[in-house]
């Protein structure tokens, strides 16, 4: 399973990458191994502001539909549009082509919050 050092995460399997006031978001490795072969990414939040926690969008795999929570309050400023055409794109590369948004981070107090990826290793086991 990968999870790399230099990214944050969430107990609902989420990563955050911050560069700046910009935080890139996806799902994990391990949640894309758990869902499987994903076959539809649905962002409908794009241009919103929403809180922590809230769910900015779904994930559609062959056995079930997932929500996808916000790590981090702020604006939705970008969607990974590849993902429209190639969702598996979450399952070969999720930390890298298979990102999912961009948010401008609202409150950064917020990210002191998120796991490191020696915590989030032990959650997942």
């Amino acid at each position: 399973m990968n999870i790399p050092s230099d990214l944050k995460y969430t107990k609902d399997h989420e990563w955050v990458r911050v560069e700046g006031d910009v935080a890139t978001i996806g799902i994990t490795d391990f949640a894309q191994g758990e869902l499987g072969d994903i076959v539809y990414v649905e962002v409908e939040t794009l241009d919103e502001t929403l809180d922590k926690d809230e769910v900015f969008g779904t994930v559609e795999a062959v056995k079930t539909v997932s929500d996808l929570f916000l790590p981090l309050s702020g604006e939705i400023i970008e969607f990974n549009e590849a993902l429209e055409d190639e969702p598996e794109m979450v399952n070969t590369d999720p930390y890298g082509a298979g990102w999912m948004i961009k948010v401008r981070i609202s409150d950064d107090s917020e990210l002191d919050q998120l796991m490191s990826d020696a915590s989030y290793k032990e959650l997942v086991g």
